[in-house]
């Protein structure tokens, strides 16, 4: 079995050691440094029909392979915690950037269930979906918060704060307000209800929020991209 070592603060990176024959995935963008004799493929894991409905749930159609022997390092895009999530047996569903990288044993596909509930309330409930028995590792974005929720305990989450909880845990989703919040509260406008048993993981930030905190800084008129001289 890979060994693992999570290092690191608010910037975490995952160290992967690998034995001969030994294997990981990863999502694509995630790799820092690998040693030279680790084998790096790229693979259409899952099949054709896993790797669009992957890509249509924000994932990546392909993900990267590394065999052993030999050490794998890999982080998250945005400052936050790095998960482990030892499966066996029960399948867990996350919000799709969220994943790191998973064991050859993890299988990693994509739930298209409650689409219009996933189009209102944002990318979070397009699901990626990891089952079978291996250890899963999810990245944060910001802070990391962890609920154990006990038979019949409900939680609402705003919907782009969930980043995983267990399959098989009633979940629905509402909108909060009327068209006075939507417009303007800029506060979550839709929840999604969680009840027990089983295990939520939520993060404190979105993509959304620090875009939003860094575009008072970005250079007049400078939104992103290349900027063309007219």
């Amino acid at each position: 079995m890979p060994q693992y070592e999570i290092q690191g603060d608010d910037l975490q990176y995952l160290k992967v050691y690998l034995a001969p024959g030994e294997g990981i995935y990863a999502d694509a963008g995630h790799m820092v440094m690998k040693d030279n004799i680790v084998n790096l493929q790229t693979k259409l894991r899952g099949g054709l029909l896993s790797g669009i409905k992957r890509a249509l749930t924000g994932g990546s159609f392909f993900v990267t392979e590394f065999y052993g022997p030999g050490q794998v390092v890999l982080s998250g895009i945005f400052p936050g915690k790095i998960v482990q999530i030892p499966l066996q047996g029960r399948g867990i569903l996350a919000e799709s950037h969220s994943f790191l990288a998973a064991e050859t044993t993890v299988n990693y596909d994509a739930t298209l269930s409650r689409l219009t509930a996933g189009i209102l309330g944002g990318e979070g409930l397009f699901l990626a979906r990891f089952t079978g028995f291996g250890n899963l590792f999810l990245h944060s974005y910001g802070g990391l918060i962890v609920r154990d929720l006990q038979p019949g305990e409900t939680i609402q989450v705003e919907a782009s704060h969930l980043m995983a909880f267990e399959e098989g845990m009633p979940y629905s989703v509402q909108l909060v307000g009327g068209l006075r919040s939507i417009f303007f509260a800029h506060e979550g406008l839709f929840f999604v209800t969680i009840t027990g048993p089983g295990r939520v993981w939520l993060h404190t930030l979105t993509a959304e929020q620090l875009a939003s905190a860094l575009i008072p800084y970005l250079p007049s008129g400078q939104q992103g991209g290349i900027q063309l001289p007219f």
